[in-house]
């Protein structure tokens, strides 16, 4: 028996690109472990360079938490350790062997494990910093507690990766991995798939769960709106989640005693040549997927993770710790001369001041793909109220006024307007449809971490 939950707001944006359902296994030459990639960690190493690890050995833990460690991905040698600004730690880059050798983290029967049991295996492991904590998506403190664990078992950004392919053959390890997590929590396992894409067996027949098919338009696959509508989060509340493909690495975990951190990933855009799915491991650099895989060499970008919500890297670069996308399309570094007069048929908008808005209002199943680019179509202007925001953001909340209270950086009134809610990823819809051109992500995530940080999360 499920629950079938319908978000009637939201905008799903279909873009050139989809992965053909292919999964190939290419070359990669190093990996990257990214401090940057986990909120609130600063990290203090535990290796240097030129010091050989296997997959699963500590590279460093977190400063405000020393059993929270970070392992590597597989067996190599640590080439380098690259810093920033301020000597900041950006990224560990090590060079894999070509036959690969692990830690050993033992294969004790889960039944006879209690709960530290297992918060001291994931920890050791590594694998405690998959799961994430709401308020702030941040890495949870091991000694506390959940209200419930939300398993993601879908995403519905543009371009977004089919865990129909991702999690096929993973039944066992994603059932070994609830079984995991119970121990972690009193409350429920939220298990959440598509309504439209029912076929994943390997999250329908699951026990000891909840299922949870949602429909609507995105942002229905992110974790804010499941929370919202499951369990919602007040002040002083707890909420946990894990992504599926992850919830079958700590399974494996636990099934093996060995950290095997294989994921499946999707390469999309309208700037791919072939898009498709491919198989590595975390932190993997993109240069062979791209290579030779791309319409044009130049003015490029490249994107880990979704093109609403991912980060910007080269074509050099490595996959963020959380992603399991790399999107490529083309720069918008160039200006259109009287475009604000033009028909703009190419010109993809929800506005009906371009033409191309009016085939927006169709039903999502008849709109068609378009060609995307990074252009704003105009400069920055004057923050005003427009009511588009709240057309595309499913959640019972002030966004406008929310906003203004991150940039002025009023805490009280963040906590009344719902602050704990929400995450930065929330509010890609609201920058789209934002006619000022405001960074309304990068707002809302500095208004998470001064609230983090003044009540000492």
């Amino acid at each position: 028996m499920s629950n079938i939950i319908t978000v009637k707001k939201g905008f799903d944006i279909k873009i050139i690109g989809e992965p053909e359902n292919k999964i190939s296994i290419p070359r990669v030459v190093s990996y990257a472990i990214k401090p940057t990639d986990f909120i609130g960690v600063t990290p203090k190493m535990m290796v240097k360079e030129d010091d050989k690890v296997k997959a699963g050995t500590p590279i460093f833990y977190a400063k405000h938490n020393e059993k929270i460690l970070f392992t590597s991905p597989v067996s190599g040698v640590v080439k380098s350790i690259n810093r920033g600004e301020k000597r900041v730690i950006e990224e560990v880059i090590i060079i894999p062997d070509s036959i690969q050798d692990y830690e050993d983290f033992g294969k004790e029967s889960l039944a006879t494990m209690n709960r530290e049991d297992v918060v001291e295996k994931l920890l050791k492991s590594g694998l405690w910093t998959l799961i994430r904590k709401r308020p702030y998506a941040v890495i949870p403190n091991p000694e506390t507690s959940p209200k419930c664990i939300i398993v993601s078992g879908f995403d519905s950004s543009p371009l977004a990766a089919d865990y129909n392919i991702l999690l096929k053959g993973k039944a066992a390890e994603i059932q070994l991995g609830v079984d995991v997590l119970k121990k972690l929590t009193q409350g429920k396992i939220h298990v959440n798939v598509s309504y439209e894409k029912t076929t994943c067996d390997e999250l329908l027949k699951l026990q000891g769960v909840e299922l949870n098919k949602f429909k609507g338009q995105h942002p229905v696959g992110n974790v804010s709106i499941q929370i919202a509508k499951l369990d919602p989060i007040n002040k002083g509340d707890s909420v946990w989640y894990i992504d599926a493909q992850d919830l079958a690495i700590i399974g494996k975990l636990f099934a093996t005693g060995m950290v095997e951190k294989d994921r499946i990933i999707a390469l999309v855009g309208n700037e791919v040549v072939r898009p498709q799915y491919y198989k590595l491991k975390f932190g993997a650099c993109i240069e062979h997927l791209v290579e030779g895989n791309v319409l044009k060499e130049n003015n490029l970008r490249y994107i880990s993770g979704s093109v609403l919500t991912g980060k910007t890297i080269s074509a050099e670069g490595y996959l963020g710790a959380y992603d399991n996308l790399v999107s490529v399309i083309t720069e918008g570094d160039y200006y259109d001369f009287l475009g604000w007069i033009l028909p703009g048929f190419k010109k993809f908008s929800l506005y009906r001041t371009f033409l191309s808005g009016f085939l927006q209002l169709l039903p999502k199943e008849n709109r068609k793909p378009v060609h995307i680019d990074t252009n704003l179509h105009g400069g920055k202007r004057a923050f005003v109220m427009t009511g588009e925001f709240e057309k595309v953001l499913p959640l019972d909340i002030y966004p406008l006024q929310l906003i203004k209270a991150c940039i002025i950086g009023d805490i009280d009134l963040m906590e009344e307007l719902g602050i704990y809610e929400v995450d930065a990823e929330d509010f890609a819809l609201c920058e789209v449809v934002d006619v000022s051109k405001t960074d309304i992500q990068q707002i809302i995530r500095e208004g998470l971490e001064l609230m983090r940080k003044e009540l000492g999360e």
